[in-house]
């Protein structure tokens, strides 16, 4: 059974690579427990669904849909040999760092429950853009991210709980379509002929991904 292995929240920070003044993509892990909720739309809403986090750009990042981002651990040490620099958790923006759980795998539309009472919805995966692009100060790093097709999990929240290193991570709702984070990742990015394929989550496609789907656009990378 997979658990969170770090929480982790942003305190602002000069952003020299958005027109929005400062950025929460350098997160770092806290004592926790840090409540979670839904914190309403991205224009008039809370930004981040942790209590104490902070989001730059609130047009892009946030809201209900993107509450709470997961990457897990074991894809921070793959990059760590890859670039050859260290990662501790935190450092791709992520404000749950897991351990143990496949979150690249998991289904649009699944449920977790985290601890006791926190329990998550996965609506879409991370598309880099262009403050986590500059952050990482890697040449070509938004293609070289994509490709991996690994990019983590943007979570809704169905009921607001506090979260905590330690707490177990549960899947209690899988659906039954194959659309998974990476599949997605791949379809708006890298392979648009899959595009189709994103369809088959029905309802657990978010209107912005389904119109993609049946448009035949994509993401734009740097």
């Amino acid at each position: 059974m997979g658990h969170v292995d770090s929480v982790n929240l942003a305190q602002p920070r000069p952003n020299p690579y958005k027109d929005a003044r400062s950025t929460g993509i350098g997160k770092v892990p806290v004592a926790g427990p840090v409540e979670v909720r839904a914190p309403g739309s991205k224009a008039d809403g809370l930004g981040s669904g942790l209590v104490g986090d902070f989001i730059g750009d609130r047009r892009h990042h946030g809201g209900d849909d993107q509450a709470v981002y997961a990457f897990q651990r074991e894809d921070l040490d793959d990059w760590e040999t890859r670039l050859d620099r260290e990662l501790p958790n935190g450092s791709f923006g992520e404000n749950l760092t897991t351990v143990g759980v496949e979150v690249n795998d998991a289904r649009i539309g699944e449920i977790w429950r985290v601890g006791r009472d926190l329990v998550l919805q996965v609506t879409s995966p991370r598309t880099p853009c262009a403050t986590f692009r500059g952050s990482m100060g890697e040449r070509g790093w938004a293609k070289t991210f994509a490709a991996a097709a690994r990019p983590g999990a943007y979570l809704r929240v169905l009921e607001p709980g506090p979260v905590s290193a330690g707490d177990e991570v549960t899947v209690e709702h899988r659906p039954d379509h194959d659309v998974t984070v990476s599949l997605v990742l791949r379809a708006t990015t890298t392979e648009r002929e899959l595009l189709p394929l994103l369809l088959a989550a029905g309802d657990d496609l978010d209107d912005e991904l389904r119109e993609m789907a049946r448009s035949g656009t994509v993401f734009e990378l740097d």
